[in-house]
């Protein structure tokens, strides 16, 4: 069994507890998700199984995109729901104009501190292990991007103002921090109320399958949850290997541009590409490593065995 799943995580559960349970109901050793969702949030989870866990390091790198609630006036010590609240303002008065104003300082690179309850490794543990401890240490500010910000409903009815609003980010971004880092800024405090993630570079919320649907199509020897390989490396060129290479390239080997169908010259070889078989089957990952003895090729980064799911 060889693929990807585009998961929806439900509210509760830890991202592990469900790469265990789909574990337990394919039978399987080889299989992992590629970024970690809070237990407190839900929405995709893409799963790698079987070869599906050698593309992991592609699929993390790839964008976010989440649909949050900021709710202003109230600070939790993990900025979300589910932890202690620390502050409570008695209520807020909040205009929609200065919110937005300073929600537009956060658009593009910024710097973010961790949270202390993250699954960050700090000095050889994670930091949520050391949070449980008592104990708080110092944590280096991250590069991370914001894409795009975008409200959708400001809420201002009540003692504490709310803002549902969706957000694209770079791999790495904490939420639940940039929540706080908007309530500081606006001098009111802030915590992350919802978090739902609708979209994982390609994987997104209206194709995705709950736990309860993959189990209900496994059963029936139903696979048509597991998307292919490659799924997630569509941005990488492809290039066909001549019938003649294929036994080249599944041993690992150098190859030169004489076993690429369609004739490329060597001046415009992509750097990275993703090799197929004329049967259409992926059979490798390749880097363009210039001459080698005199000739031009493909260092080959990633074999894949792949036989019938």
């Amino acid at each position: 069994m060889n693929g990807l799943i585009n998961v929806i995580k439900p509210p509760g559960p830890t991202s592990h507890d469900v790469v265990q349970r789909l574990r337990r109901l394919f039978n399987i050793k080889k299989i992992g998700h590629t970024g970690t969702l809070d237990p407190g949030a839900a929405g995709v989870l893409p799963i790698c199984v079987g070869q599906g866990t050698r593309v992991t390091e592609f699929l993390i790198d790839k964008s976010k995109t989440y649909r949050a609630e900021i709710t202003f006036g109230i600070e939790t010590d993990t900025h979300d729901a589910g932890g202690k609240i620390v502050n409570r303002l008695p209520s807020v008065s909040l205009s929609y104009n200065k919110l937005i104003s300073t929600l537009e300082g956060f658009r593009g690179e910024i710097k973010q501190v961790p949270p202390m309850v993250s699954a960050l490794h700090v000095q050889g543990q994670r930091l949520y292990k050391l949070a449980q401890q008592g104990k708080s240490v110092e944590r280096k500010p991250r590069r991370v991007t914001i894409y795009s910000l975008n409200s959708l409903r400001y809420s201002d009815s009540g003692p504490y103002p709310s803002l549902l609003l969706d957000i694209t980010c770079s791999k790495g971004t904490y939420i639940r921090s940039l929540c706080a880092d908007l309530g500081n800024k606006l001098g009111c405090g802030a915590f992350l109320s919802f978090l739902l993630r609708t979209a994982s570079g390609p994987f997104a919320l209206k194709d995705a399958y709950t736990m309860e649907q993959v189990a209900e199509l496994w059963e029936r020897g139903d696979t048509s949850f597991l998307l292919p390989l490659d799924y997630g490396l569509l941005e990488i060129p492809a290039l066909t290997v001549k019938e003649k290479a294929v036994a080249t390239v599944r041993n690992g080997l150098p190859l030169s541009p004489s076993g690429i169908c369609g004739g490329i010259g060597n001046s415009n070889l992509p750097p990275f590409v993703r090799l197929y078989g004329p049967d259409g089957v992926l059979l490798a990952l390749g880097q363009f490593q210039g001459q080698v003895k005199g000739v031009w090729s493909y260092k080959l980064t990633k074999v894949f065995n792949l036989t019938e799911n």
